[in-house]
């Protein structure tokens, strides 16, 4: 099984900083391979809690290489719940990459362990008569201290429902369980790392050097 490793977080960046500056990144160095994934961007500021600036994947399995290619990029400009990263928050960034693995159906909505699992809901909305679905990955319910009720009703209006959570309703959830391996990197990380591999830091068009 391949597990999420940081020559997968130097991709995302370096896939990120090509795109500020109208170039190809380099080739990855990771094995290639087919997984659902998911790549997080985080925004550190001033020693605070990191921030979400942008979270996109696939719960369908992709190549790695295109996949954190895409989702890379996609996570960064088109979260459509953030502006696009700019170029200058870049010395601020935190990535994470996420390799989803051990699907399972669980048994109830409640049918999973917090910090462990990831979960995917799928429901009908009685109020429009659709189905509607959406996902957490394994960290998010307990870096936000969350109950498992109170994780699922957050996901139930992640999924687009605005109607009022009865407990029936919430017994007709489908639940899919799943967990992941990830991996961490901060951008001053990112730029030791290339220096250390490739002897230059990284540059980036129009932005100030990481070393000021």
């Amino acid at each position: 099984m391949v597990s999420a490793n940081k020559e997968m977080v130097v991709y995302c960046f370096d896939t990120l900083v090509a795109h500020y500056n109208s170039e190809e990144a380099p080739p990855p160095a990771f094995d290639e391979g087919q997984h659902p994934l998911f790549v997080t961007w985080k925004k550190v500021v001033n020693g605070s809690e990191p921030r979400l600036r942008g979270c996109i994947g696939t719960l369908e399995a992709r190549w790695l290489i295109n996949g954190f290619k895409d989702y890379a990029l996609n996570s960064a400009l088109r979260d459509r719940r953030f502006p696009p990263i700019q170029a200058k928050e870049l010395p601020f960034l935190e990535c994470t990459v996420s390799i989803l693995t051990d699907y399972e159906t669980a048994n109830h909505y409640l049918d999973w362990e917090i910090g462990k699992h990831g979960m995917i809901i799928e429901f009908a909305d009685p109020d429009y008569n659709t189905r509607r679905s959406a996902t957490y990955l394994p960290e998010v319910a307990a870096n936000e201290g969350w109950t498992k009720t109170e994780a699922i009703d957050s996901l139930m209006r992640k999924a687009g429902y605005n109607g009022i959570i009865t407990e029936s309703l919430r017994k007709r959830i489908r639940l899919t369980r799943y967990q992941s391996t990830l991996c961490s990197m901060h951008y001053g990380d990112y730029v030791s790392y290339v220096r250390e591999s490739r002897g230059a830091a990284p540059s980036i068009v129009g932005a100030k050097p990481s070393d000021h």
